[in-house]
This record gives structure tokens, sequence and C-alpha cells, in this order.
């Protein structure tokens, strides 16, 4: 791990099983330990839209880490906002670990509305049209006002399809902004600018701010090897070209980071040229930190992420999708709209162990949608992340036991045959 002047780590990384290149891990950071392969619940206004945090933390989803939104936080209320009230965990409410996204994803998918420069990204305000900027240096201080527990450095975003040249121009750009993002992110550690850094415990040992959520004490207790400081990722880019992809790779790990992250996939490529590329570059990433593959994706890309080596994973499908009326189960997406439900006394997964299906049936989960009943939205949104939760939480086990290959063809042969 890259360490602090301390000469300790942010967190601590240990590979506990593999087969083949996938391959279980925990993650021991100041907020709590994080088994991988893991996927992170989208929290993108500082809530995980539908669900409450207790229920969360609780036994049942028992999310571990969930992803904040770096731009939308910094919109609003605004970084100097949480800084007032002592940085995102106390200003939420959430006790465990928080990575958050630099920004650039949200500022490059505005369009029109900003202007890339060496220096940043000068954009309107998607809320008023206000101008703004957004800078490696200006991710750095607002990440470090809302004191997540894992950073992001920023990148720019090139689409999917790029061709080699801009691609590389943008490859380029995202490496000089990296070594930007390195410096400041060092200096407001130094500076004490964390506004997320747990308080020291008796006998040298650190802990989270609270410990009432029932998250057992061991998980909890952070030692002293640890910094308590905020760990920072590195992201890869290169679009769909391999060669700029390893190039972006040997140089991002030459800067130095306690994690690496693939981004700018899932923007448009096909999901063929997508697996592609984590299967090429994945392997070569760093052994000895996690990978994390950003804003992917469905149940299946989970699945296909992990068999190529991938630990962490973030999608806003199973909350933004149950608002829509989409249940995501063991064969596949169910649609609650659809009229065939009206009277379905079964369950939305005949083998999910959620609350959810263990008490409730299509017809009502139809007739609270159908309605426009918020009930509707909050039911399907924890059947969905427990099925992600659980379909990770079956992923590392299947890895320990080493039938993680027997898994994976079941799991995407049942997916594909549609919902009874």
């Amino acid at each position: 791990m890259t360490s602090s002047n301390d000469g300790l780590n942010a967190f601590e990384f240990e590979i506990t099983a593999t087969e083949g290149a996938a391959r279980v891990g925990l993650i021991q950071t100041r907020r709590g330990v994080i088994e991988t392969p893991v996927f992170m619940p989208v929290g993108t206004q500082g809530t995980v839209k539908g669900v409450r945090f207790e229920a969360l933390e609780a036994e049942e989803l028992d999310a571990r880490i969930i992803l904040g939104n770096t731009y939308h936080l910094w919109l609003r209320p605004g970084a100097d906002v949480i800084r007032a009230c002592g940085g995102v965990h106390k200003f939420n409410g959430w006790r465990r670990a928080m990575l958050t996204d630099s920004g650039g994803f949200q500022v490059w998918s505005l369009g029109e509305l900003r202007k890339i420069t060496e220096d940043g990204v000068k954009f309107r305000s998607h809320i008023d049209g206000s101008p703004r900027f957004m800078s490696p240096e200006v991710s750095m201080e607002v990440q470090a006002a809302l004191g997540s527990d894992i950073v992001m450095m920023f990148d720019e975003c090139a689409p999917g399809k790029s061709e080699h040249d801009a691609a590389k121009r943008s490859m380029e750009l995202t490496l000089r902004w990296g070594k930007r993002s390195r410096i400041r992110f060092d200096e407001l550690q130094n500076e004490g600018m964390d506004t997320g850094r747990p308080e020291k415990a008796e006998g040298g040992r650190r802990k989270a701010e609270e410990e009432s959520d029932g998250f057992h004490s061991s998980l909890i207790t952070h030692h002293s090897s640890l910094s308590a400081k905020q760990a920072l990722f590195g992201i890869v880019q290169g679009a769909t070209h391999v060669d700029l992809r390893r190039e972006s790779l040997r140089r991002t790990v030459e800067i130095g980071f306690d994690g690496y992250a693939l981004g700018g996939l899932s923007v448009g490529e096909e999901k063929r040229v997508m697996y592609d590329v984590i299967e090429e570059i994945a392997p070569e990433m760093p052994v000895e930190k996690p990978r994390y593959l950003m804003g992917v994706g469905t149940p299946e890309d989970l699945i296909e992420g992990v068999a190529r080596g991938v630990d962490m994973f973030d999608c806003v499908l199973p909350t933004r999708n149950a608002r829509t009326g989409q249940a995501l189960t063991l064969r596949g997406k169910l649609n609650i709209k659809n009229a065939r439900f009206t009277t379905d006394t079964r369950p939305l997964d005949l083998r999910c162990a959620c609350s959810v299906c263990r008490r409730h049936t299509r017809a009502y989960l139809r007739h609270l949608y159908m309605t426009g009943e918020m009930l509707a939205s909050i039911l399907l949104t924890h059947h969905n992340l427990f099925f992600f939760l659980d379909t990770m939480k079956r992923v590392r086990q299947a890895i320990r036991s080493h039938n993680f290959s027997d898994f994976r063809c079941k799991f995407l042969a049942e997916i594909a045959a549609g919902v009874e």
C-alpha cells in the first residue's frame, strides 16, 4: 500500500482465496473490514435512494461500503456545508466505509455544458446554470471536505468508441491530472484537511465513530498499523484500445496509488468489447492492490468481472431500476408493471431469502406500483440490493469452495432462461 508520511498505510488488503483469476480478499479500512469481491450501493446525494441506512447496516443487507458522488454533493449542499457539519459521515449518519468518485464522469456526461482544458473543466451547473470549475485540485479538496474513506483521482472519461488518437489524448490528460491529484491529495492529508478521520481510541487503536449498529467489534476496530487517513485510487483509461490501457496502467502505477480502477467502460462500447478489455488488463493490475471496475453493472457483468480478477463494483442499476418497477431475480429481470402479475401470488423470486420475498406477492407489489405508492419503490429497492449483495456473498463462497467456475455457468444460464 502507498504509505503516508508516518509510514502507515491508509488501509490493508489481503487475498484469502483464489480460483483462476477470481479472488476473495479483505480490505481493512479505517471504518471496518470489506470482504471482496464487493458490490457498493450508490448513494448519489448522500443517500442510497429508497432505503434507510439502518436497513443497509442490518444483517440482511450488511453493506460494508457505499458510494458518494463528489459532483452532486459539491453542488448541493456544498463542500463548505458538509465540512461545517464535520464530514459526510456526521452529516448523513452513515457509519461504515464510503468511497467517493472524483466528479469526472458526471462532468464529462454534461456534454455541451462543459469545456475541458489542461487546467480542468469549466461547466454550467445542471441545477441552476451557474458557472463552475472542477480540477484535480478542486476534486481532492472537495473529497477531503467530504471525508470519504476512499478517494478517486480526477480523470477524463473518453467515449467507449473513441478513435485511437482521441483516446490517447484523453489518456495523457488523465495521467497529468492523476499526478496533480496525487500531489494535492498528499498535501491535504498532511494539512489535516480530511474531515473523516476517526478519533484515536485507548491503547493506540482507532475505531469508527459509532459501534451501536450491530457491526461486530472485530470489524470496526482498527489497528494502529493503519494511518486512519484517506486512501487514494488511480484510474486507468484508454477507451477500448488495449495498448493505451496497458500504457495508462503502467504510468498510473508509477505515480503510486492505494488501489486501481478501470474507468471509461460501459459508456457505449459493445459488451463483448468491454469484457475483452477487462480480461486483458485486470490480471496485469497490481496483485496486492484492490481492482475496481467503475460504474458496472448488471448481475452478469459482476460475475464476468469477478472471473477476470475484479474486486470492486458499483452501479445505480438495482436502485434506479427498482424505481421504474423492475425487480432483478435469479431468472432475470421482472417488470412488475406487467399485467400477468395482477393475480400472481408468488414472491418476486421463488428462491430469494430477502424479507420482501418472504412476505409479499407479485400481485401486491404490482398493486403498490400501479397506484403510485412509494412503498413499491422501497420494497423493490430492498429486494434488488439484497439480490446484488447476496450474489456477491455467494460468489465469495464459491471461490473459497473452488467451485466458482460451475457457479458462474449455472448463474448465467439461469439468468438467461427468463422469469417464470
